[in-house]
């Protein structure tokens, strides 16, 4: 142990040492798995695109919970945050995406 580090902050940095491993082995199964849904051609049309979504979604939720930290315990500010953040992309997306295919159905 380094001199002047107490057992506690010593404990505390190898927890967050284990959380940072974990959320990267995490990562990279999950991107391994989206890589080999396509590669490999497992599912196709709607049914990879659902499989995509969802493994993006346990992605994001990793990357969040891991790496920034935030879980629904301790940092709560943080969390609603993200989710109006969220909320407003999926907005700004689905109301792009509603234009566009309406633009597109006038176009026919």
């Amino acid at each position: 142990m380094k001199q002047g580090v107490s057992s506690t902050e010593h404990h505390e940095e190898s927890a967050e040492q284990r959380d940072y491993v974990k959320g990267l082995v995490l990562a990279f199964i999950l991107t391994v798995a989206s890589f080999s849904v396509v590669w490999f051609k497992l599912l196709t049309g709607p049914a990879a695109l659902i499989l995509l979504g969802i493994l993006a979604l346990v992605q994001c939720a990793a990357q969040i919970r891991y790496f920034l930290h935030v879980d629904g315990r301790s940092h709560r500010d943080d969390l609603l945050l993200i989710l109006f953040t969220s909320l407003i992309v999926l907005i700004i997306v689905s109301g792009t995406i509603w234009i566009l295919w309406n633009q597109h159905a006038r176009m026919m």
